[in-house]
């Protein structure tokens, strides 16, 4: 059908990673007719190079920690070290799982997959493999790649990025991670676990700037007790090679030596030589603009994912691609509001937050409109249990909805669905504090959380 020019279908998506596959399966279950080209792999980063890879080093981290520090809980185990093939064949493993899974839910909700290196021919074609696609719409869905710094080369051995970090066949002796964000923080946490001698170099002046300060400083008080060393507060100047790794230095002369340096500055856009400004696609830096709708100022054409100036989540991938579906098949759309987006750092300890940071409540409401109330895990049954420290900060509008949750301490990540629930229905501390939670578990945190910022503290003082 794909190689037939007289099919039109009702959209071709460029690209098959989670904005591009979950707009192909929702449009497919409301009936339109869908073809979606993909050059690698259904999937994209998320499952191939980003989010499940790396949550499975990150996992394979905490037994290696688990194995190391058991006594502490009364059992006798033995650390023998990390079999590097060993981790990659359970990373592996899990992403093959859901990687046949995915192709086997593109089959049957009957996509036309096309495999091939595609390129927008015209506000409503693709073009690929010497076929023309031709669709009543286009979706452009081409994701991102790790970015460098002017200057600064990757080359796969010594200097790396996230992509090759995830099949180092070795533990690095030692680190450079260039880049404090997500993506510096968690390799730092998965090798540090592993046994390597890590060093952040992180240009602003705290780990994980785009989260609450509280969180940031939190996490840096983590990294300290568990031998993570950063650099704050000055950026980088260059890179050169030793004689068996690599030296950095940064800006005020301060100068860092290590086996490998891997550059973690964030991702860009998959943008050039597609065939977007031939075809009047309004550009950016290399991002597509897009409205709320996700649409771009060519009728037929939208854009999600990480092409688009959004967050770059999987899941705000999967989301904006359910919506350009739903509203091409002529459903009422909601516009997404990012603040209510949930975001989870999975390094140890978790950072997970949804909502404003409390320095951002302050510039909109003002700061004598904003409480803020931070609760200890220390409080906590069961993070006691687990010997995780850390808090639960909530922001709110004085007298009004909870507008921010910040949390940070061992899976945290799965606390965040109530807190997202809790800032997207603009709830009030005293709602919150009606519900009850389970006890124990860390889930009782949050409530225990609102029931201090409605007046009435539990397990924590006054």
């Amino acid at each position: 059908m794909a190689n037939d020019a007289s099919t039109v279908f009702d959209l071709v998506i460029l690209g098959g990673g989670s904005g591009g596959y979950a707009a192909a399966l929702r449009g497919a279950q409301l009936g339109l007719d869908v073809a979606l080209i993909e050059k690698d792999k259904v999937g994209g980063t998320c499952l191939h190079r980003g989010c499940i890879p790396t949550k499975a080093l990150l996992h394979a981290g905490e037994i290696a920690d688990q194995a190391r520090e058991s006594e502490q809980f009364g059992v006798k185990a033995s650390f023998e070290g990390i079999d590097i093939a060993g981790v990659h064949k359970y990373k592996d493993d899990v992403i093959s799982g859901l990687y046949k899974g995915l192709q086997g839910l593109v089959a049957s909700r009957k996509v036309t997959y096309i495999e091939g290196e595609g390129r927008l021919s015209s506000p409503t074609s693709v073009d690929v493999g010497g076929q023309r696609i031709q669709g009543r719409h286009v979706l452009l869905a081409t994701g991102s790649v790790p970015k460098s710094l002017p200057g600064l080369e990757i080359d796969g051995n010594r200097i790396i990025s996230s992509d090759h970090a995830l099949v180092l066949d070795r533990v690095p002796k030692s680190a450079i991670i260039l880049g404090g964000g997500v993506i510096g923080v968690e390799f730092a946490s998965a090798w540090k676990s592993f046994g390597t001698d890590v060093t952040i170099v992180e240009g602003l002046k705290h780990l994980v700037p785009v989260e609450d300060e509280n969180s940031s400083k939190l996490l840096e008080r983590a990294f300290r007790k568990r031998g993570i060393k950063f650099n704050l507060g000055t950026f980088f100047q260059k890179a050169e090679y030793t004689q068996d790794g690599v030296k950095v230095t940064l800006a005020d002369g301060k100068e860092f030596e290590a086996e490998v340096l891997l550059v973690a500055i964030g991702r860009g856009p998959v943008s050039q030589g597609l065939g977007y400004e031939e075809a009047g696609v309004a550009m950016d830096r290399g991002y597509v603009l897009v409205d709320e709708y996700m649409r771009t100022n060519v009728p037929t054409v939208s854009a999600v994912g990480d092409l688009v100036p959004t967050l770059q989540l999987a899941h705000v991938g999967f989301a904006e691609g359910i919506l350009v579906a739903e509203r091409l098949a002529g459903l009422k759309t909601v516009p997404i509001d990012y603040d209510g987006v949930p975001r989870v750092t999975y390094c140890h300890p978790e950072v997970a937050s949804v909502g404003i940071t409390e320095a951002k409540a302050k510039e909109i409401y003002g700061a004598d409109k904003v409480v803020a109330l931070k609760y200890n895990l220390a409080g906590n049954g069961k993070s006691k249990i687990l010997k995780t420290a850390g808090e639960i900060k909530l922001v709110q509008v004085k007298d009004g909805a909870v507008v921010g949750v910040h949390m940070v301490g061992d899976r945290m990540g799965e606390q965040v669905g109530e807190a997202q629930l809790i800032y997207n229905w603009e709830a009030l501390p005293a709602e919150v504090a009606q519900l009850i939670h389970a006890h124990p578990t860390q889930n009782e945190a949050l409530g225990e959380a609102h029931l201090a910022l409605a007046g009435k503290p539990l397990h924590a003082h006054d």
